[in-house]
């Protein structure tokens, strides 16, 4: 306890009794004290517990009678003639003194007077303390009383750190923040989305003429940028300088057989080779390597080096139908939309699409594609470099009946009259006339900070742009976006807190190979690495009805089946899991590399989703990228109910993003991988016993002994994971995000670091693309057992090891600390 002394050269006469007097205050200040530990039982409620309450009010009494009786002054006259004062702060017992700093927001505040105080005796300072006491008592019982009565339950409280400047709190101060309990915050959720904001916004955002870095692209980025900021969603615009290839309108591509033009070619391929070639035209059907060995192989024996290669699109992508035809030879590739598989399109209707088998600008690969950034000429390893252009129906059905050669295999034939595999003397010339130009794009971004990770987001996006009318496949995903954007503002204002942030994306680019998302990664992937939490895509969340179908990483699928359980289907009692067949596994794809979510999941490792309602899951998307995908033609495959299951849409995208930023623990389940692990490394086993069982060279120097163990490593640590999730006060902010980084990393951890990123872009060993997965290894020793591939033993062990320890280091990062560890292997 500090105790004042004289501090000028003049002393009161009462020296004596104001010393005798404090030692008696000191007293009494214990007194208050273990009265006021007894009124409360000393019990402590949490981090903002009653004791916290006391402390205050026991601070701010200690200042009152501090600084009243204790502000000496000195009867000298300083330089100006006036009275000169010192002050000696009085600290109550067993409180330490605290700076400015130390104190926060909680000042010491000093009271003065311009003259002498009279001399406080012993009768004055003991009635003046229970005064006081008595008043402070009653205080505090009634404070006590009301706090215990309006404090909510732990539940639906939340501890938050409340220090970011968008926000109406007082800086440095944690203080509670009431959550909305869920099942309110869906239904506000449900009640502000509006069917007329959509349709309304429908027109706007469909507008004709929306290719990437055209004025419209660039109005409707403009008018994006403007809906954010009178969001107060803190808007940001992402520039890049990209090359896109388009149609030479005053050059048009051309196809002839023999010397007669076909066509008109109204369609076009980006990043096709330019230039004229002329070769022998082959029908390949569907153009995959089992169709080329079919027509290669066998009865047929066709060579299809410098030839030209038919194909009907569908099962693979075009990039992998030209990517597929230039391994073997190919000088050029014509697709076509058969009728068995394109139903609903007409047989003069003609498809755009691109060719890169990748994302992002192939001139800049696993750069981004800045401005004021130097890179010597490269290109992407995903450029065939043929030429490759799209045809109609018409087209190819007139093609087929000058053709010759032999009748096409059975599997081969579609809806056409007539199927000829070719003759030696059927020449086809192929003119593709594509121009090359850097373009300026621009993604755009809003978005809702977090309270308490604000550094941790959900990323929701959708594609605007499109080369054709692109009404599915982008209007509506960037209408719901918007939608989305103005519900949750409106939620935050009605007391949602999101513990976590949400980023709105508005992409560009898409139609050429999901290149705005693309570069956007590539350009911030240290600052996007393990702070992300998840991407949900809205591009082409409505083709159809009847049917739904969804792509995502298996963090999210016990998420996704939650929401798909909780949403009724309109007019029905049903859930839409019970009304699409009741089990989440029959209504899961595999992720395309066209697919928006693609390059977050297999290029960043952001756990990702994408949906859809379909017409059927067989033709889900036949009429994207063609002039057909227009609102009427929605309409009718949909009988008029777009608007119906774009809300739909909206809902399962805004509850899945309210799910991953309300909760203490992020909805991701770590176990959904050790199903997926458990498949890839038992279907291995599988084919190394087979090869064992035929006695291949050198196979007894490999063992399978460490890839399951490394199966069996990640298996407990997402085991313990939950066990300690279980085991975790979620009001402690501190282990609650401990835990969602272990969760955040599982994801990246699947990225194998033994390749490079410019070389190898998705380098996901199970989602991704090339040598490093484990459905290439698979597929591998399964062309061996089928005698389709000869045995490597090195290429093998090489990989085995890698793949077995890019699991075990995800399992070491799941399981925690460094003490935690298997060290087995």
């Amino acid at each position: 306890m500090t105790v004042p002394v004289p501090v000028s050269s003049t002393t009161t006469s009462n020296e004596d009794e104001d010393q005798g007097s404090e030692v008696e205050l000191r007293g009494h200040l214990r007194v208050v004290s273990v009265f006021v530990r007894t009124v409360t039982g000393g019990v402590e409620t949490g981090p903002h517990s009653m004791a916290g309450t006391i402390d205050q009010a026991k601070m701010k009494f200690s200042r009152i009678v501090n600084s009243r009786s204790y502000t000496l002054f000195n009867q000298s006259q300083n330089p100006d003639g006036e009275s000169s004062r010192v002050e000696v702060k009085l600290a109550v017992d067993g409180e330490e003194e605290m700076d400015e700093t130390e104190q926060g927001h909680m000042r010491r505040e000093t009271y003065t007077r311009s003259s002498r105080s009279a001399p406080w005796n012993k009768r004055r300072i003991l009635v003046w303390v229970c005064g006081v006491l008595v008043v402070f008592c009653v205080g505090i019982l009634i404070g006590y009383s009301t706090h215990r009565e309006s404090e909510p339950p732990s539940c639906s409280a939340e501890k938050t750190v409340t220090q970011k400047p968008d926000f109406e709190t007082v800086p440095n101060e944690e203080v509670y923040v009431p959550a909305l309990d869920w099942s309110d915050l869906v239904g506000l959720l449900n009640d502000k989305l509006s069917s007329k904001a959509i349709e309304d916004n429908l027109s706007e955002y469909s507008q004709g003429g929306r290719e990437a870095g055209s004025y419209m692209d660039n109005k409707l980025a403009d008018n994006i940028h403007n809906t954010f900021t009178q969001l107060n969603m803190n808007p940001w615009v992402d520039e890049h300088f990209v090359k896109l290839q388009f149609l030479d309108r005053s050059k048009p591509n051309k196809v002839l057989f023999g010397s007669k033009e076909i066509g008109p070619t109204a369609g076009f391929l980006a990043y096709s080779e330019t230039g004229t070639k002329e070769g022998r035209v082959v029908y390949v059907n569907y153009g995959e390597l089992s169709d080329l060995q079919t027509v290669q192989n066998g009865k047929y024996g066709l060579n299809l080096n410098g030839s030209v290669l038919l194909m009907r699109a569908g099962k693979i992508s075009m990039a992998q139908k030209v990517m597929n035809a230039a391994k073997i030879g190919a000088v050029a590739v014509l697709i076509y939309p058969d009728a068995a598989n394109y139903k609903t399109i007409s047989e003069t209707t003609a498809l755009y699409g691109h060719v890169h088998l990748g994302s992002g600008d192939p001139y800049t690969p696993g750069f981004p594609s800045f401005n004021h950034t130097q890179f010597p000429p490269a290109k992407s390893s995903g450029l065939p470099g043929i030429l490759a252009q799209t045809i109609t129906a018409k087209m190819a059905e007139t093609i087929f009946k000058n053709m010759g050669g032999d009748d096409a295999p059975e599997e081969f034939r579609g809806a056409l009259p007539r199927y000829k595999l070719g003759s030696q003397s059927d020449n086809v010339t192929v003119e593709v006339n594509n121009k090359l130009a850097e373009t300026k794009i621009h993604n755009v971004f809003g978005v809702i900070k977090g309270y308490v990770d604000p550094d941790r987001y959900v990323v929701i996006g959708a594609q605007r742009d499109s080369l054709t009318n692109g009404y599915a496949k982008s209007a509506v995903g960037t209408t719901l976006l918007m939608e989305l954007a103005r519900v949750f503002t409106e939620l935050k204002k009605d007391g949602f807190k999101p513990k976590r942030s949400i980023v709105f994306a508005s992409w560009t680019a898409g139609d050429f190979g999901n290149i705005g998302v693309t570069e956007w990664l590539e350009g911030y992937w240290s600052s996007l690495d393990r702070k992300a939490c998840t991407y949900i895509s809205l591009d082409g969340v409505v083709t159809g009805a009847g049917s739904f179908r969804a792509s995502a990483s298996p963090l999210l699928h016990t998420l996704l089946q939650k929401t798909l359980e909780k949403l009724k289907t309109p007019g029905s009692t049903s859930s839409l899991l019970q009304s699409y067949g009741g089990v989440l596994s029959n209504l899961l794809t595999p992720m395309q590399m066209d697919d928006g979510a693609y390059p977050f999941l297999a290029l960043s490792g952001i756990p990702s989703v994408s949906f859809s309602f379909v017409s059927s899951p067989a033709n889900a998307e036949e009429y994207l990228g063609t002039d057909l995908d227009e609102k009427d033609h929605l309409d009718r495959l949909t009988s008029q109910k777009v608007l119906e299951l774009s809300m739909l849409a909206a809902q399962v995208a805004g509850q899945i993003a309210l799910r991953l930023v309300h909760d203490h623990i992020l909805r991701l389940d770590v176990t959904k991988y050790t199903d997926v692990i458990t498949n890839h490394v038992n279907a291995i086993i599988k084919h190394v016993d087979a090869l064992k069982k035929t006695k291949v060279d050198k196979i007894d120097s490999l063992s399978t002994q460490w890839l399951n163990s490394a199966r069996g490593s990640y298996s407990r640590a997402a085991t313990s994971l939950n066990v300690d999730i279980k085991n975790t006060d979620t009001n402690d902010m501190e282990m609650c995000r401990i835990i969602n980084n272990r969760i955040m990393k599982v994801e990246h951890n699947f990225l194998s670091p033994y390749f490079s990123l410019r070389d190898v872009p998705f380098r996901h060993i199970f989602f991704g693309s090339g040598g490093q997965t484990a459905t290439d290894l698979e597929k591998y020793l399964g062309d061996v057992v089928e005698s389709k591939a000869s045995f490597n033993i090195d290429q093998v062990l090489n990989d085995f090891a890698l793949l077995t320890w890019t699991i075990q280091g995800c399992a070491n990062d799941l399981a925690g600390d460094i003490w935690s560890l298997d060290n087995e292997i």
